[in-house]
């Protein structure tokens, strides 16, 4: 399936294909025009949307905001914005790309679709966008999180060889689970935690959190082990780099392993808004 986004401009292609080439990333300069104005959309978002819109949704609560928690609730109203946008883009790739369904391992390897290109594109900006956040406001966000910012655009940027293209568009659906965790967020912030409104997100959270990221993360993660170990011992003209496997392999190996540990937090997370407080902490309180 073709890109359903227009061509990249010439010069914008001509720009970036000696850099591409330079870093075996062969399919780049076909998805720049997407990757750069996602990027600037999501800055755009967080400058000017998310300010705006946020002083007039929650007028008591935004403005009050002290620097930390105010860049904390842009940075979760872009992420909003992109967990939307781009579930639902890959959702109507996976559905729609007939090209991509016929796909044996060894196209599932090395191959390529523009459609799926496209997507890899647009969360390459955010990624993108995201590591520069984290740069700016470390002290906000953590080094945890400017790790997680980095090795998400590197490993997204691999796609572009193109590696694994078809697994990378599987793995965007890892954000289903995340417009519930922003939504958690925001319920805390505005003083309704612990109302039904967040009891009944945080089981939609830990539902699409455990099916997104326990279930069918895992699973991808099986099938293209599968893939790549068939690649490696049937080389062929297009043999597997051990760098690049081993590369690929420990980053979504890793982020399984953080997702185990996350679900667990969340749980404790989202029960402890709901525990009544033992009978000694209401004396206390009292």
């Amino acid at each position: 399936m073709r890109d359903p986004f227009f061509s990249a401009p010439a010069t914008l292609f001509k720009a970036t294909e000696p850099i591409a080439n330079s870093l075996a990333l062969k399919t780049l300069p076909f998805h720049t025009h997407e990757i750069l104005p996602a990027f600037c959309f999501y800055e755009f978002i967080n400058r000017v949307v998310s300010p705006y819109v946020s002083a007039r949704l929650a007028p008591g609560t935004y403005p009050k905001l002290p620097r930390k928690t105010k860049i904390n609730w842009n940075v979760h109203f872009v992420s909003m914005v992109q967990s939307c946008f781009i579930n639902t883009l890959a959702l109507w790739v996976i559905y729609s790309d007939r090209e991509r369904m016929r796909m044996d391992w060894k196209e599932r390897v090395w191959g390529y679709t523009g459609a799926s290109g496209m997507v890899q594109g647009f969360a390459t900006g955010y990624f993108a966008w995201d590591l520069m956040a984290s740069i700016q406001d470390v002290d906000v966000h953590g080094w945890g999180a400017l790790a997680h910012a980095a090795s998400a655009l590197v490993v997204s940027l691999m796609g572009f060889r193109p590696f694994v293209n078809y697994y990378g568009l599987n793995f965007i659906l890892y954000e289903l689970s995340t417009p519930f965790l922003n939504v958690h967020w925001w319920l805390d912030k505005v003083g309704m935690t612990g109302s039904a409104l967040q009891l009944v997100n945080g089981i939609a959270l830990l539902t699409t959190f455990g099916c997104s990221r326990l279930v069918w993360g895992p699973y991808q993660n099986y099938m293209m082990y599968k893939d790549i170990w068939r690649a490696i011992q049937n080389p062929g003209e297009l043999p597997v780099p051990p760098w690049l496997a081993l590369a690929y392999l420990g980053s979504t190996t890793a982020l399984s392993a953080l997702n185990i540990y996350w679900f667990g937090k969340m749980i404790q997370a989202v029960t402890k808004r709901f525990e009544k407080p033992r009978e000694g902490e209401d004396k206390k309180d009292k």
